[in-house]
């Protein structure tokens, strides 16, 4: 006769052994897998460095701008701005400009171009001015670090202009690049440092 309880007892540590066994099993194999996927990995030869990206060619030529003559006192404050442009703006070099470079900058290929002493767009008097080339008077302009802009497209070309600067400075942007105003921006603090702010009552009301 079996004694039940005896059995049960006995059986016990049997279910233990194979339990621990299983959990065993089941660990062994996923790290044999990785072992092996490690090994596999290492066989494979090693990808070469990536070249490095050839940056955009500058042609040697100079970038077309025109050079109005300039009376003395803008002329100061252009040659102010001009020595105080940075060599670089993000990825983009300076690059020579076919005149006036005391006035003009450009930077990169198709070229950003800085012009010093434009001429100023004047505001519309009233909403319903029809005057050619006033700025209507519900025009938004950007205040972008501390530099009032207006903004307008020719041709698909953005053409970004200071309105609150006693010598207007502006900024052309091709359309090969994305948000202009962003890079209009990118002028922005070394007008703050070299052109001083129109008078308050002078100032356009978009740039209050």
């Amino acid at each position: 006769m079996v004694d039940l309880e005896t059995a049960k007892i006995e059986d016990a540590p049997d279910r233990t052994r194979r339990a621990a066994a299983l959990w065993a099993t089941a660990v062994a194999v996923p790290v044999t897998l990785i072992v092996g996927l490690v090994a596999f990995f290492s066989l494979i030869p090693e990808k070469k460095d990536e070249p490095a990206k050839v940056p955009q060619a500058i042609p040697s030529t100079p970038v077309l701008v025109d050079a109005p003559r300039l009376d003395e006192k803008t002329a100061q404050v252009c040659l102010a701005v001009t020595s105080q442009l940075p060599p670089k703006i993000r990825d983009l070099e300076a690059r020579r400009v076919s005149a006036g470079p005391e006035q003009n900058a450009a930077y990169g290929e198709p070229a950003v171009i800085v012009s010093c002493g434009v001429p100023q767009p004047a505001m519309c008097t009233t909403l319903g001015d029809t005057t050619p080339g006033c700025v209507p008077l519900n025009t938004e302009l950007l205040f972008m670090d501390n530099v009032c802009w207006f903004g307008k497209n020719d041709g698909g070309t953005a053409v970004l202009t200071t309105m609150d600067r006693e010598v207007p400075v502006r900024v052309t942007v091709p359309p090969a690049y994305q948000s202009p105003a962003q890079w209009a921006n990118e002028f922005s603090e070394t007008i703050v440092k070299t052109v001083k702010s129109k008078p308050e009552g002078a100032m356009p009301s978009g740039c209050a």
